[in-house]
Protein backbone atom coordinates (compact mmCIF):
# COMPACT_ATOMS: atom_id res chain seq x y z
CA UNK A 1 0.00 0.00 0.00
CA UNK A 2 1.24 3.53 -0.80
CA UNK A 3 1.90 6.23 1.54
CA UNK A 4 -0.45 8.42 -0.67
CA UNK A 5 -4.09 8.36 -0.79
CA UNK A 6 -5.38 6.28 -4.39
CA UNK A 7 -6.80 9.96 -5.22
CA UNK A 8 -3.75 11.69 -4.66
CA UNK A 9 -0.79 12.19 -7.44
CA UNK A 10 2.08 10.46 -6.57
CA UNK A 11 5.02 13.25 -5.75
CA UNK A 12 7.44 11.74 -7.77
CA UNK A 13 4.84 12.08 -10.66
CA UNK A 14 4.24 15.58 -10.25
CA UNK A 15 8.00 16.62 -9.63
CA UNK A 16 9.65 14.59 -12.65
CA UNK A 17 8.23 17.12 -15.27
CA UNK A 18 9.79 19.81 -13.15
CA UNK A 19 13.11 18.37 -12.77
CA UNK A 20 12.72 17.57 -16.60
CA UNK A 21 12.60 21.54 -17.17
CA UNK A 22 15.16 22.52 -14.63
CA UNK A 23 17.39 20.13 -16.29
CA UNK A 24 16.91 20.99 -19.71
CA UNK A 25 17.12 24.61 -18.99
CA UNK A 26 21.17 23.91 -16.74
CA UNK A 27 22.04 22.02 -20.07
CA UNK A 28 21.11 25.05 -22.40
CA UNK A 29 22.30 28.00 -20.10
CA UNK A 30 25.98 25.99 -19.82
CA UNK A 31 25.41 25.07 -23.17
CA UNK A 32 25.27 28.71 -24.10
CA UNK A 33 28.40 29.84 -21.55
CA UNK A 34 30.73 27.64 -23.63
CA UNK A 35 29.85 29.05 -26.99
CA UNK A 36 30.23 32.45 -25.10
CA UNK A 37 33.65 31.89 -23.32
CA UNK A 38 34.78 30.23 -26.77
CA UNK A 39 33.91 33.73 -28.79
CA UNK A 40 35.44 35.24 -26.73
CA UNK A 41 38.84 33.73 -26.76
CA UNK A 42 38.65 34.75 -30.46
CA UNK A 43 41.40 37.28 -30.41
CA UNK A 44 39.42 40.40 -32.15
CA UNK A 45 36.74 37.95 -32.96
CA UNK A 46 34.26 40.32 -34.24
CA UNK A 47 32.07 37.64 -36.31
CA UNK A 48 28.69 35.76 -35.82
CA UNK A 49 29.05 32.32 -37.35
CA UNK A 50 25.66 32.21 -36.66
CA UNK A 51 24.62 34.03 -39.57
CA UNK A 52 27.27 32.15 -42.06
CA UNK A 53 26.60 29.20 -43.83
CA UNK A 54 30.11 28.49 -43.93
CA UNK A 55 30.50 28.32 -40.25
CA UNK A 56 31.52 24.79 -38.96
CA UNK A 57 32.22 23.68 -35.30
CA UNK A 58 35.93 22.23 -36.72
CA UNK A 59 36.88 25.88 -37.93
CA UNK A 60 39.12 27.29 -35.54
CA UNK A 61 39.46 29.58 -33.17
CA UNK A 62 42.44 31.31 -35.07
CA UNK A 63 40.78 30.92 -39.11
CA UNK A 64 37.78 32.96 -37.59
CA UNK A 65 39.88 35.81 -35.85
CA UNK A 66 41.29 36.35 -39.40
CA UNK A 67 37.84 36.76 -40.75
CA UNK A 68 38.11 40.52 -38.79
CA UNK A 69 40.30 41.21 -41.26
CA UNK A 70 38.38 41.41 -43.92
CA UNK A 71 36.95 44.91 -43.52
CA UNK A 72 40.59 45.98 -43.52
CA UNK A 73 41.50 44.21 -46.54
CA UNK A 74 38.26 45.85 -47.93
CA UNK A 75 39.28 49.08 -47.01
CA UNK A 76 42.89 48.48 -47.97
CA UNK A 77 41.99 47.59 -51.61
CA UNK A 78 39.36 49.99 -52.52
CA UNK A 79 42.13 53.06 -51.10
CA UNK A 80 44.31 50.94 -53.77
CA UNK A 81 42.33 51.15 -56.22
CA UNK A 82 41.47 54.91 -56.04
CA UNK A 83 44.97 56.11 -55.82
CA UNK A 84 45.76 53.98 -59.03
CA UNK A 85 43.79 56.08 -61.32
CA UNK A 86 45.07 59.09 -59.68
CA UNK A 87 48.90 57.74 -60.68
CA UNK A 88 47.59 56.92 -64.18
CA UNK A 89 46.05 60.20 -64.43
CA UNK A 90 49.66 61.86 -63.38
CA UNK A 91 51.50 59.22 -66.17
CA UNK A 92 49.14 59.77 -68.87
CA UNK A 93 49.39 63.60 -68.54
CA UNK A 94 52.47 64.49 -67.23
CA UNK A 95 55.32 61.62 -67.02
CA UNK A 96 55.78 60.30 -70.74
CA UNK A 97 58.82 61.29 -71.76
CA UNK A 98 60.59 62.42 -68.13
CA UNK A 99 63.72 60.28 -67.23
CA UNK A 100 64.61 61.58 -63.52
CA UNK A 101 63.03 62.58 -60.53
CA UNK A 102 63.51 65.81 -58.66
CA UNK A 103 61.19 68.09 -56.18
CA UNK A 104 58.82 68.65 -59.20
CA UNK A 105 58.75 65.68 -61.13
CA UNK A 106 55.73 64.09 -62.04
CA UNK A 107 56.10 60.82 -59.90
CA UNK A 108 56.77 63.53 -56.65
CA UNK A 109 53.73 64.61 -57.90
CA UNK A 110 52.01 61.47 -58.30
CA UNK A 111 53.97 60.04 -54.72
CA UNK A 112 52.44 63.03 -52.88
CA UNK A 113 48.55 62.97 -54.16
CA UNK A 114 48.33 58.65 -53.73
CA UNK A 115 49.81 58.66 -49.87
CA UNK A 116 47.08 61.73 -49.40
CA UNK A 117 44.40 59.60 -50.82
CA UNK A 118 45.14 56.44 -48.91
CA UNK A 119 46.17 58.07 -45.21
CA UNK A 120 42.65 59.41 -45.82
CA UNK A 121 41.12 56.49 -46.32
CA UNK A 122 42.97 54.83 -43.15
CA UNK A 123 42.33 57.78 -41.09
CA UNK A 124 38.25 57.54 -42.39
CA UNK A 125 38.26 53.66 -41.08
CA UNK A 126 40.55 52.88 -38.57
CA UNK A 127 41.56 56.47 -36.48
CA UNK A 128 43.75 55.30 -34.44
CA UNK A 129 46.05 52.97 -36.11
CA UNK A 130 49.53 54.25 -36.91
CA UNK A 131 50.85 55.13 -40.24
CA UNK A 132 54.53 54.69 -41.83
CA UNK A 133 54.75 56.27 -45.44
CA UNK A 134 57.23 57.46 -47.63
CA UNK A 135 56.71 61.36 -48.50
CA UNK A 136 56.19 64.12 -45.61
CA UNK A 137 54.39 67.62 -46.36
CA UNK A 138 57.59 69.59 -45.33
CA UNK A 139 58.53 70.72 -49.02
CA UNK A 140 54.72 70.96 -50.47
CA UNK A 141 54.10 73.66 -47.29
CA UNK A 142 57.22 75.66 -48.71
CA UNK A 143 56.07 75.41 -52.45
CA UNK A 144 52.70 77.10 -53.02
CA UNK A 145 52.73 76.09 -56.56
CA UNK A 146 53.39 72.26 -56.50
CA UNK A 147 50.97 72.01 -53.73
CA UNK A 148 48.30 73.62 -55.66
CA UNK A 149 49.00 71.13 -58.29
CA UNK A 150 48.92 67.97 -56.30
CA UNK A 151 45.61 69.69 -54.96
CA UNK A 152 43.91 69.82 -58.12
CA UNK A 153 44.51 66.30 -58.97
CA UNK A 154 43.49 65.22 -56.04
CA UNK A 155 40.38 66.95 -54.95
CA UNK A 156 39.22 65.73 -58.49
CA UNK A 157 40.50 61.58 -58.20
CA UNK A 158 36.95 59.76 -56.75
CA UNK A 159 35.88 56.39 -57.54
CA UNK A 160 32.62 56.22 -59.88
CA UNK A 161 30.56 54.20 -57.29
CA UNK A 162 29.64 56.40 -55.11
CA UNK A 163 29.07 54.33 -52.11
CA UNK A 164 32.86 53.03 -52.57
CA UNK A 165 34.15 56.76 -52.64
CA UNK A 166 32.35 57.86 -49.58
CA UNK A 167 33.39 55.00 -47.39
CA UNK A 168 37.04 56.25 -48.43
CA UNK A 169 35.99 59.49 -47.60
CA UNK A 170 34.91 60.62 -50.24
CA UNK A 171 36.83 64.46 -51.36
CA UNK A 172 39.20 66.41 -49.06
CA UNK A 173 37.86 69.43 -47.82
CA UNK A 174 40.29 71.67 -48.50
CA UNK A 175 43.98 71.83 -49.52
CA UNK A 176 45.09 72.39 -46.18
CA UNK A 177 43.69 68.76 -44.95
CA UNK A 178 45.47 67.36 -47.56
CA UNK A 179 48.62 68.14 -46.49
CA UNK A 180 48.13 67.58 -43.07
CA UNK A 181 46.60 64.17 -44.02
CA UNK A 182 50.09 63.38 -45.85
CA UNK A 183 51.96 64.69 -42.76
CA UNK A 184 50.12 61.57 -40.97
CA UNK A 185 52.17 58.90 -41.82
CA UNK A 186 55.62 59.61 -39.78
CA UNK A 187 55.15 56.95 -37.50
CA UNK A 188 58.59 54.90 -36.21
CA UNK A 189 56.77 51.62 -36.61
CA UNK A 190 57.86 48.63 -34.43
CA UNK A 191 57.26 45.82 -32.58
CA UNK A 192 53.80 47.38 -30.58
CA UNK A 193 49.72 48.00 -32.01
CA UNK A 194 48.35 48.31 -35.56
CA UNK A 195 50.70 50.09 -38.37
CA UNK A 196 49.85 50.62 -41.94
CA UNK A 197 53.25 50.78 -44.12
CA UNK A 198 52.62 52.72 -47.31
CA UNK A 199 54.45 53.21 -50.35
CA UNK A 200 52.20 55.40 -52.57
CA UNK A 201 54.72 54.49 -55.34
CA UNK A 202 56.63 52.02 -55.67
CA UNK A 203 59.29 51.77 -58.25
CA UNK A 204 59.97 55.13 -59.52
CA UNK A 205 61.91 54.51 -62.63
CA UNK A 206 59.32 52.17 -63.84
CA UNK A 207 56.39 54.80 -63.63
CA UNK A 208 58.73 57.12 -65.76
CA UNK A 209 59.76 55.07 -68.13
CA UNK A 210 55.92 52.87 -68.39
CA UNK A 211 56.97 49.74 -67.01
CA UNK A 212 55.78 48.53 -63.91
CA UNK A 213 55.19 50.27 -60.70
CA UNK A 214 52.50 49.42 -57.82
CA UNK A 215 50.96 51.49 -55.10
CA UNK A 216 51.23 49.49 -51.90
CA UNK A 217 50.01 48.91 -48.83
CA UNK A 218 50.40 46.47 -45.62
CA UNK A 219 48.45 46.28 -42.17
CA UNK A 220 51.03 45.78 -40.09
CA UNK A 221 49.71 44.10 -36.04
CA UNK A 222 52.47 43.65 -33.21
CA UNK A 223 55.02 43.56 -36.25
CA UNK A 224 53.41 40.84 -38.08
CA UNK A 225 51.73 41.52 -41.53
CA UNK A 226 48.07 40.47 -41.54
CA UNK A 227 46.79 42.31 -44.60
CA UNK A 228 48.50 43.23 -48.16
CA UNK A 229 47.34 44.96 -51.01
CA UNK A 230 49.36 45.87 -53.95
CA UNK A 231 47.77 47.51 -57.33
CA UNK A 232 49.77 46.62 -60.62
CA UNK A 233 47.89 49.32 -63.20
CA UNK A 234 50.70 47.53 -66.13
CA UNK A 235 50.74 44.07 -65.05
CA UNK A 236 47.90 42.06 -67.68
CA UNK A 237 44.84 40.75 -66.28
CA UNK A 238 45.49 37.29 -67.28
CA UNK A 239 46.77 35.32 -64.32
CA UNK A 240 48.51 32.57 -66.37
CA UNK A 241 50.52 34.99 -68.60
CA UNK A 242 54.17 34.27 -68.03
CA UNK A 243 56.01 37.34 -67.55
CA UNK A 244 59.00 38.20 -69.92
CA UNK A 245 61.61 40.35 -70.88
CA UNK A 246 59.65 42.88 -72.57
CA UNK A 247 57.16 43.41 -69.24
CA UNK A 248 59.90 45.80 -67.63
CA UNK A 249 59.40 48.30 -70.68
CA UNK A 250 57.10 50.05 -72.62
CA UNK A 251 53.65 49.35 -70.69
CA UNK A 252 50.13 51.16 -70.30
CA UNK A 253 47.66 50.87 -68.29
CA UNK A 254 43.92 49.79 -69.94
CA UNK A 255 42.52 47.22 -71.75
CA UNK A 256 44.16 43.94 -70.94
CA UNK A 257 46.24 45.40 -68.11
CA UNK A 258 46.03 46.78 -64.23
CA UNK A 259 45.70 44.01 -61.48
CA UNK A 260 44.78 44.10 -58.19
CA UNK A 261 46.34 41.64 -55.61
CA UNK A 262 45.54 41.42 -52.11
CA UNK A 263 46.14 39.00 -49.22
CA UNK A 264 44.79 37.92 -45.34
CA UNK A 265 47.15 36.02 -43.48
CA UNK A 266 45.77 32.83 -42.98
CA UNK A 267 43.38 33.09 -45.89
CA UNK A 268 45.07 33.13 -49.33
CA UNK A 269 45.89 35.64 -51.96
CA UNK A 270 43.76 36.58 -54.87
CA UNK A 271 43.96 39.12 -58.01
CA UNK A 272 41.35 41.28 -59.42
CA UNK A 273 41.14 43.78 -62.26
CA UNK A 274 41.40 46.84 -61.64
CA UNK A 275 38.73 49.10 -62.10
CA UNK A 276 37.07 53.00 -61.49
CA UNK A 277 34.88 52.29 -59.16
CA UNK A 278 33.20 49.49 -56.73
CA UNK A 279 35.83 45.96 -56.63
CA UNK A 280 35.48 43.77 -59.24
CA UNK A 281 35.65 39.88 -58.64
CA UNK A 282 38.32 38.33 -57.45
CA UNK A 283 39.78 34.36 -57.83
CA UNK A 284 42.53 32.93 -55.19
CA UNK A 285 45.84 32.60 -56.74
CA UNK A 286 49.03 30.64 -55.95
CA UNK A 287 52.95 29.85 -57.22
CA UNK A 288 52.84 27.32 -59.69
CA UNK A 289 55.11 23.95 -59.01
CA UNK A 290 58.75 23.70 -59.63
CA UNK A 291 59.49 20.13 -60.63
CA UNK A 292 62.49 21.39 -62.66
CA UNK A 293 64.43 24.05 -61.05
CA UNK A 294 66.31 25.06 -63.38
CA UNK A 295 63.47 25.54 -65.88
CA UNK A 296 62.80 28.39 -63.25
CA UNK A 297 61.61 32.09 -64.15
CA UNK A 298 63.66 34.49 -62.16
CA UNK A 299 62.65 38.07 -61.21
CA UNK A 300 65.12 40.65 -60.36
CA UNK A 301 65.10 44.71 -60.45
CA UNK A 302 65.77 46.85 -63.08
CA UNK A 303 67.98 48.83 -61.22
CA UNK A 304 71.55 47.99 -60.64
CA UNK A 305 71.27 50.06 -57.50
CA UNK A 306 68.83 47.71 -56.23
CA UNK A 307 70.06 44.39 -56.54
CA UNK A 308 73.50 43.08 -57.10
CA UNK A 309 72.69 41.59 -60.73
CA UNK A 310 76.07 39.90 -60.98
CA UNK A 311 75.57 38.10 -58.17
CA UNK A 312 71.62 37.36 -58.65
CA UNK A 313 72.92 35.31 -62.28
CA UNK A 314 75.92 33.40 -60.47
CA UNK A 315 72.95 32.27 -58.33
CA UNK A 316 70.81 31.60 -60.98
CA UNK A 317 73.82 29.40 -63.35
CA UNK A 318 74.58 27.70 -59.65
CA UNK A 319 70.95 26.35 -59.70
CA UNK A 320 70.88 25.46 -63.50
CA UNK A 321 68.97 28.06 -64.82
CA UNK A 322 69.93 28.97 -68.43
CA UNK A 323 67.52 31.45 -69.27
CA UNK A 324 68.14 35.33 -68.84
CA UNK A 325 65.79 37.11 -66.01
CA UNK A 326 63.21 39.11 -66.06
CA UNK A 327 63.66 42.34 -64.69
CA UNK A 328 61.00 44.86 -63.72
CA UNK A 329 60.67 47.06 -61.24
CA UNK A 330 58.48 47.83 -57.98
CA UNK A 331 56.38 44.76 -55.66
CA UNK A 332 55.03 44.07 -59.11
CA UNK A 333 58.02 40.76 -58.87
CA UNK A 334 56.36 39.47 -55.70
CA UNK A 335 52.66 39.55 -57.57
CA UNK A 336 54.24 38.12 -60.44
CA UNK A 337 55.53 34.69 -58.67
CA UNK A 338 52.75 35.06 -56.16
CA UNK A 339 50.57 34.34 -59.46
CA UNK A 340 52.56 31.68 -61.04
CA UNK A 341 54.17 34.03 -63.88
CA UNK A 342 57.73 33.78 -62.64
CA UNK A 343 59.42 31.23 -60.19
CA UNK A 344 61.68 32.83 -57.66
CA UNK A 345 62.47 36.40 -56.81
CA UNK A 346 66.13 37.77 -55.72
CA UNK A 347 67.20 41.19 -54.50
CA UNK A 348 70.90 40.32 -53.18
CA UNK A 349 72.10 43.26 -50.84
CA UNK A 350 74.29 45.93 -52.90
CA UNK A 351 75.82 47.36 -49.65
CA UNK A 352 76.81 45.95 -46.48
CA UNK A 353 75.40 49.03 -44.69
CA UNK A 354 71.63 48.87 -46.69
CA UNK A 355 68.32 48.44 -44.53
CA UNK A 356 65.49 47.85 -46.90
CA UNK A 357 62.62 49.88 -46.33
CA UNK A 358 59.16 48.26 -44.50
CA UNK A 359 57.03 49.74 -46.94
CA UNK A 360 58.86 48.17 -49.79
CA UNK A 361 58.11 44.62 -49.12
CA UNK A 362 55.29 44.11 -46.04
CA UNK A 363 52.44 43.81 -49.11
CA UNK A 364 54.69 41.86 -51.00
CA UNK A 365 55.87 39.20 -48.45
CA UNK A 366 52.17 38.71 -47.51
CA UNK A 367 50.56 38.07 -50.88
CA UNK A 368 53.40 35.31 -51.83
CA UNK A 369 53.23 33.64 -48.13
CA UNK A 370 49.52 33.55 -48.86
CA UNK A 371 50.12 32.26 -52.08
CA UNK A 372 52.44 28.78 -50.86
CA UNK A 373 55.45 30.53 -51.14
CA UNK A 374 58.18 31.81 -48.34
CA UNK A 375 60.10 35.26 -48.39
CA UNK A 376 63.92 35.39 -46.42
CA UNK A 377 66.57 36.92 -46.16
CA UNK A 378 69.78 35.89 -47.86
CA UNK A 379 70.24 33.46 -44.52
CA UNK A 380 66.91 31.95 -44.49
CA UNK A 381 65.27 34.21 -41.68
CA UNK A 382 62.04 35.19 -42.29
CA UNK A 383 61.79 39.13 -42.90
CA UNK A 384 61.19 40.75 -39.69
CA UNK A 385 58.67 43.93 -39.45
CA UNK A 386 58.69 44.19 -35.88
CA UNK A 387 61.99 46.60 -35.83
CA UNK A 388 60.94 50.12 -37.45
CA UNK A 389 60.87 52.03 -40.52
CA UNK A 390 63.57 49.45 -41.86
CA UNK A 391 64.05 45.59 -42.02
CA UNK A 392 67.34 46.47 -39.42
CA UNK A 393 67.36 42.12 -38.72
CA UNK A 394 67.58 41.36 -42.46
CA UNK A 395 69.51 41.21 -45.39
CA UNK A 396 68.55 41.13 -48.90
CA UNK A 397 65.19 39.10 -49.51
CA UNK A 398 65.05 35.80 -51.57
CA UNK A 399 61.57 34.47 -52.75
CA UNK A 400 60.40 31.58 -54.35
CA UNK A 401 57.60 28.53 -54.04
CA UNK A 402 58.86 27.01 -50.26
CA UNK A 403 59.55 23.00 -51.94
CA UNK A 404 62.69 24.98 -53.08
CA UNK A 405 63.44 28.06 -51.20
CA UNK A 406 65.94 26.04 -49.45
CA UNK A 407 67.59 25.05 -52.59
CA UNK A 408 67.74 28.59 -53.50
CA UNK A 409 69.04 29.29 -50.19
CA UNK A 410 71.69 26.99 -50.32
CA UNK A 411 72.74 28.29 -53.48
CA UNK A 412 72.26 32.21 -52.32
CA UNK A 413 74.83 31.25 -49.57
CA UNK A 414 77.31 29.63 -51.54
CA UNK A 415 77.75 32.64 -54.34
CA UNK A 416 78.27 34.84 -51.44
CA UNK A 417 80.12 32.91 -49.19
CA UNK A 418 77.62 33.02 -46.36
Amino acid sequence: MGLWPANSADPSSICQPRLSFFSRLVLCSTLLLGVSVALKSCHRFNYNPLLSSQFTISQSCSHLANMSYERERYIAELAVQRATILTQRVFNEKAKGTVSKDDKSPVTIGDFGAQALIIQAIRKNFPNDEIVAEEEASTLREDKALSAEIWRLVKEIKLEDTESNELLGGTLPSEDAMLDIIDEGKSAGGAKGRIWALDPIDGTKGFLRGGQYAVCLGLLEDGDVKVGAIGCPNLPTDDTATISSSIGVDQSSGAGNGVLFSAVKGLGSTTRPLTNGSLADSKPISMRPVPDISQAVFCEGVEAGHSAQGDNAAVAQRLGITSPSVRLDSQAKYCSIARGAGDIYLRLPVRKDYQEKIWDHAAGDLIVREAGGQVTDIYGHILDFSKGRTLAANKGVVAAPKAIQGEVIDAVKHVLKL
